[in-house]
């Protein structure tokens, strides 16, 4: 089985995108405690948009961080769903 070099390139961004994001949680979560200047939110939803849905959603209950702002408890999985369509709508039309 041959696998498309372009199926590899998008599951390397993939997994780089997640793990940045999922990082970018832990960082803000530590900021947060000390009282430090913080991430904006924007960064995640950006991040996240742009292919981290998974590891900024991961981050939040990993990291029990930003677990109480509906915007994140929605916002994400919504990302994340739209995500899903957008790959599957992909995907039926490069069969």
């Amino acid at each position: 089985m041959i696998i498309n070099p372009l199926f590899i390139a998008g599951t390397a961004y993939l997994v780089a995108m997640n793990l940045y994001t999922l990082v970018l949680m832990r960082i803000d979560k530590k900021r947060a405690v000390k009282k430090k200047r913080r991430i904006p939110e924007a960064r995640f939803f950006a991040t996240a948009l742009i292919g981290g849905s998974i590891g900024a959603i991961f981050g939040m209950y990993a990291f029990r961080h930003k677990t109480k702002h509906l915007r994140f408890i929605i916002g994400l999985p919504i990302i994340l769903l739209m995500q899903i369509c957008a790959l599957l709508a992909l995907h039926l039309l490069l069969r």
